[in-house]
């Protein structure tokens, strides 16, 4: 049965052990307040219906009949909804409206999709949302069915524990463990947003075809190493990590032909280094986003006014909290 309920989950910044997640290593990420929202209601009619205006105008349409989901219209730009009522096996289900909105995601200027998880955001919500629950023990299996679904198997699922968890977390994808971090004291930071689209699936295919490089343990060695740097709680210890973390992703990205630093983040990381700060591309890399990393405020203001041709400042910062069940 399909709940009526509001549901929501944040988005997320991959702020270490990309790609090195796949390999074992511990991922950092960042909840951040950038929310998907999901209502679902009761409606009469014979199907159930679909929106995600800003998204889409195509209205989905839907049974569920002996537990198979029958599509009627809309089931191409609809595949999370798909995805997720298969995952929570739904039986049967009076007629529903579903709403799913993710315009918090998109750039209001130019219209893009911000790289910061949406997809994993509003699989979590909707999860959420359908069994009213916001319980990570009981949305993280059929939130990481759903999600590598729409991903056909690719990805290591941090993105659906940061939106379950919230906040800072160290990821491991073997049991998919989590333990929340503490955000050191003094340490502030920037994202940047390249105003160019990845496709994090297609780096993970390229990456999945290519001859694997002594780099990849190498990225694998620092991932472990910043995640210490991170348990520590240690700002000096954060920024000197990342020192030697960017060059074993540069010299990884390289070998491996991912152009984990195209769309201006090789600018931007050398203009960085030039003035004593830390940055790096965050996730897939390849355009999306940036982290710019400082222990004085007033020096990550003074560069990104400096360098503000080629990117965006995003308006967004850590949330606290996971997924929610809203009133």
């Amino acid at each position: 049965m399909i709940n009526n309920g509001t549901a929501s989950a944040p988005g997320k910044v991959v702020l270490s052990g990309e790609y090195a997640v796949l390999d074992g290593a511990p991922a950092i990420c960042m909840a951040v307040n950038r929310h998907a929202h999901v209502v679902i209601a009761d409606i009469d009619s014979d199907c159930s219906e679909v929106r995600a205006p800003g998204f889409t105008d195509t209205v989905g349409r839907f049974k569920v009949i002996d537990g198979s989901i029958r599509w009627e219209e809309g089931q191409a730009s609809f595949g999370v909804v798909d995805a997720v009522l298969r995952a929570v096996s739904i039986e049967r289900t009076d007629a529903k409206s579903i709403d799913l909105n993710t315009s918090e995601f998109v750039d209001p200027t130019t219209q893009r999709k911000i790289g910061i998880g949406s997809s994993a955001a509003i699989a979590v919500a909707l999860c959420a949302a359908t069994v009213s629950s916001a319980d990570p023990a009981v949305l993280i299996t059929p939130a990481q069915r759903a999600h590598a679904g729409l991903q056909e198997g690719a990805g290591s699922g941090v993105d659906i524990a940061s939106s379950l968890s919230g906040g800072l977390i160290e990821y491991r994808m073997q049991d998919a463990s989590v333990t929340a971090l503490k955000w050191p004291e003094g340490l502030y930071y920037r994202l940047l947003w390249s105003g160019v689209a990845a496709s994090t699936r297609e780096k993970l295919s390229k990456l999945a075809a290519s001859v694997s490089k002594p780099s990849r343990a190498g990225l694998v060695a620092a991932s472990e190493s910043l995640a210490l740097a991170w348990r520590s709680n240690d700002t000096h210890r954060v920024i000197a990590g990342y020192r030697d973390y960017s060059q074993q992703l540069l010299k990884f990205s390289a070998d491996h032909d991912l152009g984990i630093f195209d769309a201006g983040h090789a600018e931007l990381w050398q203009a960085a280094s030039a003035a004593g700060l830390t940055y790096k591309p965050c996730g897939a890399g390849g355009g999306d986003i940036g982290i710019l990393l400082a222990m004085d405020e007033t020096e990550l203001d003074a560069f990104t006014g400096k360098h503000s041709t080629n990117y965006s400042v995003l308006d967004c910062e850590m949330s606290p909290t996971g997924v929610r069940i809203d009133v």
